[in-house]
């Protein structure tokens, strides 16, 4: 029963790590490919005499299938959601907006051009529009004014 016990706090400690998004916490960077290894070195290590259970390691690949999911998942998501704001984007261009610019000023004006920037280190892009000498992102527009 003891074990039982320690089992749920264990699981409930790493529930509570899963939801912290730091850096220093590296069971937010394993991917599937690490899960993998460890899942294959804990079979390779195992006390032969008493071995894994088959139930215990069905569960496992549902868990990497399932993080496997979720990766796809949201890589697709975050890819549908830089090409709809690339659309909106550039579904404005000759259009007045009103927002507030890169160097933090008030701009109200035609939309000129569109750009998109790519951030190699944090793999990101943001989309931004030129109003004159100005550049604004769009989620920094406040109004879209008819004509």
């Amino acid at each position: 029963m003891s074990s039982v016990a320690q089992t749920s706090t264990t699981s409930f400690t790493a529930s509570q790590q899963a939801g912290k998004s730091t850096s220093k916490d590296p069971y937010n960077d394993l991917g599937t490919e690490g899960f993998l290894k460890l899942l294959i070195n804990e079979l390779q290590n195992q006390d032969p005499l008493n071995p894994m259970d088959n139930a215990a390691m069905v569960q496992q690949i549902g868990e990497i299938r399932q993080i496997s999911a979720t990766d796809t998942l949201t890589s697709t998501l975050s890819t549908l959601s830089n090409n709809q704001e690339l659309v909106t984007a550039s579904g404005l261009i000759g259009r007045n907006v009103k927002g507030l610019a890169t160097d933090s000023t008030e701009i109200d004006g035609k939309v000129d051009s569109v750009t998109v920037e790519t951030n190699a280190d944090t793999n990101s892009r943001s989309v931004k529009v030129h109003v004159g000498g100005k550049t604004m992102e769009v989620k920094n527009i406040r109004e879209i004014v008819n004509g």
